[in-house]
């Protein structure tokens, strides 16, 4: 299919659902042709993903594009969205120019001059980046030659801090065997978790107690793998720390969605400890938007579907969470069997799918006839599928007989996981049937970007809101 006939919208959204982990190149190529083909689009889609979305990894390449445009609008909104950025992002950015744009344009060195002028001229604001990302700071002055402050030439090249500064104190750290002395200087400094602990020997609760206090909930998120290696979650109070920081990231704004979830699956916690992550995860879905659509979600249970009915728990589960119409539940092979939870939580849906296991044919006609004999009527059928399809009946020729019986024409949204074709979806467009595919390439962080596509009213209302969201611009200085 050439350029022409492809709609390099829908792909592009598409490929948010990937999870590159740093490997840019994955998305680079559809990212430059989306940009070529329909630039005023892609304006509007990368500022409306920085607010959006949730993978960084797309958020850099964004800006990368933008801050490489000819266009003088992109260039101007990637200016102001760079400096937002935590510096190992900028870093990212920058060297995704270098690698995959060939150039790092004047306007592009500017920005990151800008960037890094303004921090210097705050010792407070630079300190703090200084000891974040030490690399990463020193990575952005001496790739693009730009010549450091003395303060920051002192702290970050000469390893001679002056005695205000915060790498300082982080040598004062290192060097105190009391741990009465070394709480007193994290709490007086705000000296961060992953700095504190590459400083401290030995943690002990008095320590711990202080380098919790002063993490954000995400960062206590983040590190709770290392957290509970330490012995953190041994100590009663230590622990009813975490817990305290674990209820506010509910409704903390800085909290990723799927990141909660990630790390209760990396760290052994106890069954308490994970259903707040859980909730957590719920919590932050939840404030994507609402579902007013009724809808079908048929996940794939035929042989080697494992990974379908894992994405398939966790789809029941964010829908159900936002939802505010019917949710109807079913996992097929050649026969459907009707999901129903106790409730909202993810937990409640694994328990809803226990006993669900990968194995038989293929037929995901089956399912929906199930919703035409109920005469369950819904918006949108979600299909979570390989679209391997090998047996009667077939969801096409079902989707046609439910379609005349209920007089609906449900959207049908294919999220293609495993080793995918492109059957259904093939068969559904010779009738003229309404649907969008969704390569599930990623990990779970990657999951609430569909949300939108299933709380808007249609793909053109998602479009046309992407299309309203008005580019940053940058102010002279």
């Amino acid at each position: 299919m050439d350029a022409a006939e492809r709609d390099l919208r829908l792909e592009i959204l598409n490929s948010l659902l990937t999870t590159p982990h740093r490997k840019l190149e994955d998305v680079a190529e559809l990212h430059q042709l989306m940009v070529e083909v329909d630039p005023i689009f892609y304006g509007h889609l990368g500022v409306w993903y920085s607010k959006n979305g949730d993978v960084r990894d797309h958020k850099e390449v964004f800006v990368g594009h933008l801050l490489t445009s000819p266009l003088t609008a992109h260039r101007s909104a990637g200016f102001v969205m760079l400096q937002g950025f935590p510096p190992y992002q900028v870093g990212r950015v920058v060297d995704f120019m270098k690698q995959h744009r060939g150039k790092v344009p004047r306007s592009s060195r500017t920005a990151v001059t800008q960037y890094l002028r303004d921090r210097e001229k705050n010792a407070k604001f630079f300190d703090r980046a200084a000891l974040r990302n030490r690399s990463a700071m020193k990575h952005l002055y001496a790739s693009l030659h730009i010549k450091p402050s003395d303060r920051a030439d002192a702290v970050l090249f000469k390893n001679k801090p002056p005695q205000d500064s915060l790498a300082y104190i982080l040598k004062q750290l290192a060097k105190s065997p009391n741990p009465a002395e070394q709480a007193a200087l994290i709490v007086e400094h705000n000296i961060p978790y992953p700095i504190a602990v590459g400083a401290i020997k030995q943690l002990t609760p008095t320590v711990l107690v202080a380098l919790i206090n002063s993490m954000s909930a995400q960062e206590v998120i983040n590190n709770l793998k290392s957290l509970q290696g330490r012995g953190a979650m041994d100590h009663p109070d230590v622990k009813a720390l975490i817990e305290g920081k674990l209820q506010k990231a509910q409704t903390s704004d800085r909290v990723s969605a799927y990141k909660a979830r990630v790390a209760a699956d990396a760290a052994n916690l106890d069954a308490a400890t994970t259903a707040q992550l859980e909730q957590i995860t719920n919590e932050q879905v939840k404030k994507r938007g609402k579902i007013s659509k009724s809808t079908g979600l048929l996940v794939d249970k035929s042989g080697s579907m494992d990974s379908a009915i894992a994405v398939g728990k966790r789809l029941a589960a964010m829908i159900s969470g936002i939802s505010e119409a019917a949710l109807y539940v079913y996992a097929f092979d050649t026969m459907p069997y009707p999901v129903t939870a106790q409730g909202s939580e993810l937990s409640d849906w694994e328990r809803a799918f226990d006993g669900i296991n990968a194995g038989g044919g293929t037929s995901i006609g089956c399912a929906l006839e199930a919703m035409r004999r109920k005469k369950q009527v819904v918006d949108q059928i979600i299909l979570v599928t390989d679209e391997g399809e090998n047996t009667n009946p077939y969801f096409a020729d079902v989707y046609q007989t439910y379609s005349r019986e209920l007089a609906i024409m449900p959207n049908v949204i294919i999220v293609r996981v495993g080793n995918s074709c492109n059957w259904v979806e093939t068969q559904l467009k010779n009738k003229q049937a309404p649907v969008e595919t969704f390569t599930f390439g990623g990990d779970y962080y990657s999951l609430p970007n569909l949300v939108p596509l299933l709380s808007r009213p249609s793909r053109l209302d998602l479009l046309m809101e992407i299309l309203d969201t008005p580019l940053p611009v940058r102010q002279h200085k």
